[in-house]
């Protein structure tokens, strides 16, 4: 798997890169489509795909699309605003307005339920899987990022942003990658602290949509272009797509492919 994750890194970096250069399209080829009525979808490492529901229903399909496990508890929290699938056994599903994480098995079983009010987060804003089978908080209301564990016990806090920037910042991401913490801000930009909570680099590349970091190239678009960069180098690349992003609600890639959202379901594209 790792082999073959570097080797894409490397076909696509060339194939970004020879873009830019020629200044053509990114010309994207419909694989499969998964006709439906979704409010959001995720893409694992394994090429799962979780789509959710108006009604908040997560239902996971395979690589081959085939229905392999649904997640039906949909009373307690209300609206799901994020799922984390970084880690296909471990899944990470965060409702904002409670402050609450549940957490899923591989087969969408609900092993714990975390109130993150109970330790004095009120207003956490974006959450993320640890690299140690932790989790990242970014806590609205004390500026700071918090890690805990899987029964909610505060293990570490970081410096409040409040005194290490002039301005607030509204982090939008968090993303645990490639031994760096990385948080997106549509208001301000990337930054990327060291697990200690160092600030390492600021990147200030604002009003990004659907983030990702893949093998320490920050990625994301602006409704018209696919946007990517290296924060040792930063030089921002820019690719227009041959299809129309502004229908687009939401762009991963993942695996080799990009699959996109739209009120129309969602569709795979290869490249």
């Amino acid at each position: 798997m790792g082999k073959l994750v570097f080797v894409y890194i490397i076909v696509i970096s060339f194939y970004f890169n020879k873009s830019y250069a020629n200044d053509t399209l990114l010309n994207l080829n419909i694989e499969q489509t998964i006709p439906g009525s979704f409010t959001n979808c995720y893409v694992d490492n394994l090429g799962n795909i979780y789509l959710i529901s108006a009604t908040n229903q997560i239902k996971k399909l395979n690589s081959n699309l085939d229905s392999v496990a649904v997640f039906n508890d949909i009373k307690h929290f209300g609206t799901i605003d994020f799922i984390d699938v970084s880690n296909p056994l471990k899944i990470l599903v965060f409702y904002k307005a409670f402050s609450t994480i549940t957490i899923l098995d591989r087969f969408l079983s609900k092993k714990q339920t975390i109130d993150l009010r109970a330790i004095n987060i009120q207003q956490a804003a974006c959450i993320a899987q640890g690299y140690d089978n932790t989790i990242w908080v970014y806590d609205e209301l004390d500026a700071s990022i918090k890690k805990i564990d899987d029964f909610g016990k505060l293990l570490t806090t970081s410096t409040s942003f409040r005194m290490l920037f002039d301005e607030a910042i509204l982090p939008t991401n968090i993303i645990d990658k490639d031994g760096l913490l990385y948080l997106y801000s549509k208001n301000f930009g990337w930054l990327i602290f060291d697990y200690y909570g160092a600030l390492k680099t600021k990147v200030m590349e604002k009003n990004w949509s659907d983030v990702q970091v893949i093998n320490k190239t920050l990625f994301g678009h602006n409704h018209q272009e696919l946007l990517w960069l290296q924060p040792t180098l930063p030089l921002l690349h820019k690719r227009h797509f041959n299809i129309n992003l502004k229908d687009v609600q939401k762009l991963i890639q993942s695996n080799g492919y990009f699959y996109t959202l739209t009120s129309k379901g969602v569709t795979i594209y290869s490249y």
